[in-house]
C-alpha cells in the first residue's frame, strides 16, 4: 500500500511540469464549423467508448455490438468530403483507421462474443487516440469575410 501511494504521489507531481511544458503537437488550423465537427465527432467516439465499456462490465455483447456499429466507417464518411483537403492525410488515415476498428470491433462482439477479446480490441483503438491527441491540437481559423460582410462557412 506504501508503495502504491508514492508512486501516485510521484505520478501526480509531475503533472503540472508535463502541462505546462511548451505544446509541440502539430496545430490543425481549422474554421469554427470544421472544428465543431471534429470534436462532435471525437466526443462521439468518447461516449461510444464509454458505452462499449459499460456493455463489456455486464458481458453484454449485443449492447457491445450496439453501440460500436455507430462509430464505423458510417461515421467516418461523414467528415470525409469537406475536411480530406484541410486535415493532414495521417489524421485522416489514423481517424479511418479508428473507425476499421469500431466496424471490427462490432463484428467480432456479435460472431465471437468474447469480451476479453473486445477488451484487447477497444486497448489497440484507445493507443490510436491517445497518439492522435498527442500529435496534434486544433486552432480555430478567422474565416474570410463575404462581400456581403456575413463569415463565409461550409454547409454541411
Amino acid at each position: 500500500m506504501k508503495k502504491l501511494i508514492i508512486t501516485l504521489a510521484l505520478a501526480l507531481s509531475t503533472i503540472p511540469a508535463v502541462a505546462g511544458g511548451p505544446d509541440s503537437r502539430q496545430v490543425l488550423s481549422l474554421t469554427e464549423p470544421q472544428r465543431g465537427h471534429v470534436l462532435e465527432e471525437m466526443r462521439a467516439l468518447l461516449s461510444g467508448v464509454q458505452n462499449i465499456l459499460a456493455a463489456l462490465s455486464k458481458d453484454d455483447m449485443a449492447a457491445v455490438a450496439q453501440h460500436a456499429h455507430p462509430l464505423g466507417m458510417g461515421m467516418g464518411h461523414k467528415a470525409e468530403d469537406h475536411l480530406k483537403g484541410v486535415l493532414p492525410r495521417e489524421f485522416m488515415l489514423l481517424g479511418m483507421s479508428v473507425h476499421q476498428d469500431f466496424d471490427k470491433i462490432a463484428a467480432d462482439a456479435e460472431s465471437l462474443k468474447n469480451p476479453k477479446h473486445t477488451l484487447g480490441q477497444l486497448s489497440s483503438t484507445m493507443y490510436k487516440c491517445v497518439a492522435c491527441h498527442d500529435a496534434y491540437q486544433i486552432r480555430t481559423t478567422v474565416q474570410p469575410m463575404r462581400k456581403n460582410g456575413a463569415a463565409g462557412h461550409h454547409e454541411h
